[in-house]
């Protein structure tokens, strides 16, 4: 990214969108490189066992990686969605605090590669993922419609 503005990590989260206000994941820090979320565990992130939901660790990595991968590309006016999401579940967690970190691997022309882990509040790994992702042309299309954000150079 080109221009990275100071106040970005207030940008990403006034447009978090439905699945991660719902998750409710807040980035902290975030910088061309690095970024940083967390989530404050609550009874809609366990599963029945009262163990946080691997769903909830696939879905902090996507959206680190996917906001990286993003904002990597904002500048030149495209667009990017994910393709893969692997995420390995390494440690039970039941309550505190998770943060996730994502860096890029990869960022090509056409695709970039972001991996990410989280860790609980006791600074222990507790899940680890990589986001393979597809960069998409202005004016890009996915199920009929284009592909831009509120706020995007094309949106």
């Amino acid at each position: 990214m080109d221009v990275f503005p100071e106040n970005v990590v207030d940008l990403i989260n006034e447009r978090l969108g439905g699945y991660n206000t719902v998750l409710g994941l807040r980035f902290v820090a975030a910088s061309p490189d690095v970024f940083v979320a967390e989530l404050t565990i609550a009874d809609q992130h366990l599963q029945p066992y009262g163990l946080v939901h691997g769903g909830v660790y696939a879905g902090m990595i996507e959206s680190l990686c996917s906001t990286g991968a993003a904002l990597s590309v904002w500048s030149e006016g495209k667009s990017t969605v994910g393709l893969e999401n692997t995420t390995a579940f390494l440690r039970a967690v039941r309550s505190g605090t998770l943060r996730g970190t994502a860096r890029p691997l990869v960022r090509g022309r056409r695709s970039h590669v972001w991996e990410a882990e989280i860790k609980d509040d006791r600074d222990r790994l507790v899940a680890s993922g990589r986001v393979r992702l597809m960069v998409l042309d202005p004016g890009a299309e996915a199920d009929g419609e284009t592909v831009a954000m509120k706020g995007h150079p094309n949106g």
